[in-house]
């Protein structure tokens, strides 16, 4: 059986599943929190390896390693061989991704110093979206403060992103490159992507994972002026605005709760409050289907997953109301069934497909560390 090992390392956790090639089924998986914490009996990433390695025990044939990276910058746009220099090329981009990048970048110097005989591969949440145009990727600021310092779009959940609309060509039985879908990836973060023919050609998320959607706690798109006037009329320093952007802001921000489940049973209680908030989040990802419709030319699928796409009928149905007119159509009953396989929420016959597809980022690194190391 060969098998590979999936790395995801957080600033205080690690998150490994083992993956049969074979069937492309988990062999199993866990995770390691309170990393480096205070109290905690795992002091370092080496440490959460060393127990990680012991909890799999013998028997397991590991050909390779793929590793979650967040941020691959304009220098890796695919899956990529780990050396020394392409540590150094991860550390560079830490300016780009600082809560992600240094984390992601320490369970890799953890595991290659684990398990120095096998290949590592590194797996960009950005790479997907380096096929973004031009006209897609640029913001509209000084061209050369923008190259100096990596000034653009890169967009992110790129391996759910490609998981997803790879899976829609399967089940829908059609060539990938003949399929115009939209995936809506909606979880604590949420991005939605404009795939054309397997290609990524827009994508909410930009430089950061901050732009786009409403989010659990991240405001998504926002008027830049806001965070001058913020710090001119209310005080905020750049710290301050950081926190309020990224854990402050979103639902949280909107309603006092960033879970989505308990802001929707808080709406359906009658908190106004909730929602309006959801009202906002629905708002945002309307604006984008519209946008993204615009820029395919046309449209064969819609498709939800991540933890609120895949388990929230609520919102799927009241995010695509109103669309029919797009060819956009919900049936009541299939979009009520709650299934964890990938399904059809659309009549028979829908001129677009609405989907409900599982995403499996463990499965699409497994597939990607394979063809890369393999």
């Amino acid at each position: 059986m060969t098998q590979i090992f999936v790395v995801n390392s957080g600033s205080s956790s690690i998150k490994y599943q083992l993956v049969d090639l074979a069937t492309e089924q988990p062999v199993l998986g866990g995770l390691v929190e309170r990393v480096g914490e205070p109290g905690s009996d795992v002091p370092d990433h080496a440490a959460g390896l060393r127990r990680i390695l012991h909890e799999l025990g013998n028997g397991h044939e590991i050909a390779a390693v793929g590793h979650r990276v967040v941020h691959g910058g304009a220098l890796f746009t695919e899956p990529t061989l780990i050396t020394d220099e392409v540590e150094r090329g991860i550390e560079g981009l830490a300016a780009l991704a600082p809560l992600h990048n240094p984390a992601n970048l320490q369970g890799i110097r953890a595991a290659r110093h684990a398990l120095p005989d096998l290949p590592h591969v590194a797996i960009f949440d950005t790479a997907f979206h380096h096929t973004l145009s031009p006209a897609a990727y640029t913001y509209a600021i000084d061209r050369d403060l923008a190259a100096q310092h990596g000034v653009r779009r890169y967009g992110f959940h790129g391996t759910s992103h490609k998981f997803v609309s790879e899976q829609a060509a399967v089940f829908l039985g059609r060539p990938l490159a003949s399929l115009k879908t939209i995936v809506l990836h909606l979880g604590n973060g949420a991005s939605v992507a404009a795939v054309d023919g397997g290609v990524s050609i827009e994508t909410s998320m930009g430089m950061t994972p901050l732009e786009g959607l409403v989010m659990g706690t991240r405001s998504g798109d926002i008027d830049a002026a806001v965070l001058i006037h913020l710090h001119r009329q209310a005080g905020l320093d750049f710290d301050d605005l950081d926190q309020l952007l990224n854990r402050r802001s979103g639902l949280l921000g909107l309603s006092g709760n960033g879970d989505m489940r308990d802001v929707q049973a808080a709406a359906s209680n009658g908190d106004e409050v909730a929602e309006a908030a959801l009202a906002v989040y629905r708002h945002r990802i309307r604006r984008y289907i519209g946008a993204y419709i615009a820029h395919l030319g046309g449209l064969d699928a819609i498709v939800f997953t991540a933890g609120v796409g895949e388990n929230n009928s609520l919102l799927r149905r009241r995010v695509l109301a109103g669309l029919e007119f797009l060819g956009i159509h919900v049936d009541p009953d299939r979009n009520e069934l709650a299934s964890r396989e990938a399904r059809f929420i659309s009549p028979d016959g829908s001129p677009v497909a609405v989907l409900v597809i599982p995403t499996n980022e463990e499965l699409e690194i497994a597939r990607q560390t394979a063809a890369a190391a393999l």
